[in-house]
């Protein structure tokens, strides 16, 4: 009997010879019938355990294909994967493991994990090969709990179930016209909602290859993707700065790939026109822990027409922008985003209250702000919490950062507001140049000037070596206003 749960072990029966995974840096690889056997190993192990359904198997460990393996096992026992942000502070990851309270630990034995569970093993242990039992769940009992980063406050336990990680991959696989003959590379990583549901699970359902790459280089990216012959990838806007600099972007061709794929973050337009010179396909999704992540299809061609656009809800979803209202927004106008779908998560671990806050009559508040052109295109403008409010105007950083981009000398800019006794916030912008000795500060007011309202013009410009990253490589605007605050 086919149990819905198991899908992974029904695409192996049928194309068990093809390639499933490909570890990057070992050059190991499975096919799906060895990924078959390696979640039997799993299975095994966590049988011998005495695991009970429900109970939560934290994972401390680097991209590796072998997590594969255990998120499935996990699934086929009815048990919750809690992938651990290994590079948060140990303080951090205590707090996490005392909300989750698993019941095992797995950790890379190459890495010093500072917690100590009582029930820990390490993650490369040798699994004997045993009999692959499936617990019978509900759909819509919890597989995955991932942690949000928690740059808007403490990490919330984000619970996708089967239904919402099944339905997340389908509608991806159907509006994004996957198929077995795709192959992606993943960087991001995998305690990462992007890294696990955005092309990694899909891909494994439709039966095509997945390339699992740890440490980001963006010469040994490039010359993967021309070596798996991948198909479509996604990677963050600052992995895209550093591989469009590379002499190898300059002078491959990629013949192998549809589209590559930006998410995480608003992506600069001179990152669009470094592709769109080579004549590539390039677009922008938009996704977030709660839902998906994938939420919006748009054709490589009118991406190429409307940089920033993300275009329309997915087949199996909806998207809506509501105004402070209460009410649709009208086009160009700007509100808050809300989604809808089976693709949701079901709730935040131990927090009922949240959870009521955030889904309001089946729709999900995303807290971002996003606006929808005539053509029913929607584009995301930016987080509401980071709206600056100048002088009672409404500023959006999105639109600022993408007008000092333009400058060639920019390599990296974030705008945040700054509290001001006169203005209640003055925008301010930090700005990391490609050549520290070059003076481009009346340029950028120049530039600034010649695009924006007076009033969406940084009051204040700071240069900086180096922009402070979060862990997916998301420029991290807490850390810049905890910068400022420090100094004043």
């Amino acid at each position: 009997m086919f149990v819905e749960q198991a899908w992974i072990l029904k695409r192996a029966s049928l194309t068990p010879k093809r390639i499933a995974l490909v570890n990057l840096e070992t050059k190991e690889q499975w096919t799906y019938q060895q990924l078959t056997e390696e979640i039997a190993k799993w299975s095994h192990f966590f049988e011998s355990q005495d695991l009970q359904i429900g109970s939560r198997v934290a994972v401390f460990a680097k991209n590796h294909i072998q997590l594969f393996a255990v998120l499935f096992a996990c699934g086929l026992r009815g048990l919750i994967y809690v992938p651990l942000n290994w590079r948060m502070s140990s303080k951090e990851l205590n707090e996490i493991v005392a909300d989750a309270t698993p019941s095992l630990l797995l950790y890379d034995d190459a890495m010093n994990c500072p917690l100590s569970l009582e029930n820990r093993h390490p993650l490369h242990l040798a699994c004997e090969v045993g009999s692959l039992s499936i617990r019978q769940v509900d759909l819509n009992d919890p597989w995955l709990m991932i942690y949000t980063g928690g740059t808007t406050g403490k990490a919330k336990g984000v619970v996708l179930s089967f239904n919402s990680v099944n339905w997340n991959a389908m509608n991806t696989i159907i509006s994004w016209g996957l198929s077995d003959d795709d192959c992606t590379l993943n960087y991001m990583p995998l305690f990462h909602t992007g890294g696990l549901n955005a092309l990694c699970i899909p891909l494994l359902m439709a039966g095509g290859t997945v390339v699992i790459g740890d440490k980001f280089d963006a010469e040994t990216a490039l010359l993967a993707i021309n070596q798996y012959k991948t198909t479509i990838a996604l990677f963050v806007p600052t992995m895209y700065q550093a591989m469009i600099a590379t002499n190898y972007f300059m002078k491959s061709s990629f013949p192998s790939m549809k589209v590559f794929l930006s998410g995480g973050a608003p992506c600069p337009y001179p990152i669009y026109d470094a592709f769109f010179m080579k004549g590539l396909f390039f677009k922008e999704g938009y996704g977030l822990t709660e839902a998906g992540p994938n939420n919006f299809y748009i054709s490589r061609e009118d991406a190429y027409l409307k940089k920033g656009a993300v275009g329309k809800s997915m087949q199996f979803n909806e998207a809506k922008i509501i105004n402070r209202a209460g009410q649709s927004c009208a086009p160009r106008e700007v509100g808050e985003l809300f989604v809808k779908g089976k693709h949701m998560f079901r709730f935040y671990w131990n927090n009922q209250q949240e959870t009521e806050r955030i889904v309001q009559d089946g729709w999900l508040k995303t807290g971002d702000l996003a606006m929808m052109d005539e053509d029913g295109d929607f584009y995301i403008v930016g987080r509401s919490k980071e709206m600056i409010i100048s002088g009672g105007e409404n500023v959006y950083p999105q639109e600022v950062e993408q007008c000092i981009l333009r400058h060639q000398q920019v390599q990296e800019v974030a705008v945040i507001g700054v509290a001001d006794e006169y203005w209640g916030e003055i925008v301010t912008a930090f700005i990391v140049c490609q050549d520290k000795e070059v003076t481009i500060l009346e340029d950028i007011k120049e530039l600034c000037g010649k695009y924006l309202g007076r009033y969406k013009i940084p009051k204040k410009i700071i240069f900086i070596d180096e922009l402070p990253k979060t862990s997916v490589g998301k420029i991290d605007k807490k850390a810049l206003q905890l910068s400022i605050k420090s100094t004043n």
